[in-house]
């Protein structure tokens, strides 16, 4: 059995294989310790995962929260199963991370967005990766519907895609601009209403033809409307320009 020191007694120990183990405990971990200010371990970092431990997308959040807060970092390297981080006090200012690979960039915003909400100041961060990723939901689900979410308990925050970039190459750039917290208001959403309509956006990038964009666009719909019967459903389809984009994607939203 391993005895802890005195300095490591303080420590808040995360188990990282909870729940799907995978990297949003991580990310919800990271982001509530600088919150906090208190010092956290956590260990089997992604346990669930067919390659445990980090990879470039966790350490770019883990390095970027450390950045903002100027906190200290024990284990940031890549495949480390286990980090023991202790934050310091978060600051507002222009951050800037590149995940190196497709790595979801949306995620980025998760880990790094409730940390400069309590920072001293406004702040922007650009982030280079992936906005269209694997496992992870797409930058549009930002703009479209988190940031409308958040906006309702007074969260006030913007986000550009400047650039789409999809698997394997990344190169994605967005662009976000997070005034302080003035106060969080509660909320309540008891009464769903009524679906009136439906409206979504299905692109394409890079070779492939707009022809994707209509065919993905006319399945949705189809299965919408077979389930949503009164409602009305529109979907545009677009073609990405070439230089608002790096290799080839497509996504519907």
């Amino acid at each position: 059995m391993e005895t802890s020191s005195k300095g490591d007694s303080e420590l808040i120990e995360i188990d990282g294989s909870v729940m799907e183990g995978g990297g949003q405990i991580l990310r919800m971990a990271i982001a509530l310790s600088a919150l906090s200010g208190k010092p956290i371990r956590v260990c089997n970092i992604r346990a669930g995962r067919s390659k445990p431990g980090l990879r470039p997308q966790h350490l770019a959040g883990i390095k970027l929260v450390q950045e903002m807060c100027r906190g200290k970092l024990q284990g940031g390297e890549i495949g480390s199963t286990q980090i023991v981080f202790r934050p310091g006090q978060i600051g507002a200012g222009d951050y800037t991370r590149d995940t190196g690979t497709a790595g979801s960039v949306g995620l980025l915003v998760q880990v790094a967005l409730p940390c400069l909400l309590f920072a001293d100041g406004s702040s922007t961060l650009t982030l280079r990766g992936g906005t269209d990723a694997s496992m992870a939901p797409p930058v549009d689900y930002t703009i479209m519907l988190l940031r409308p979410t958040l906006k309702l308990f007074g969260v006030d925050f913007d986000l550009e895609l400047i650039k789409r970039g999809f698997y394997p190459k990344g190169g994605g750039v967005v662009k976000v601009s997070v005034e302080p917290l003035v106060s969080l208001k509660p909320i309540e959403l008891l009464d769903r209403g009524n679906l009136v309509s439906i409206t979504g956006l299905s692109y394409v990038a890079g070779t492939l033809p707009i022809r994707v964009a209509y065919l993905a666009a006319e399945s949705a719909i189809k299965s919408l409307l077979s389930r949503y019967k009164q409602a009305e459903v529109s979907i545009d389809r677009i073609k990405v320009p070439s230089e608002q984009s790096v290799g080839n994607g497509n996504g519907i939203m």
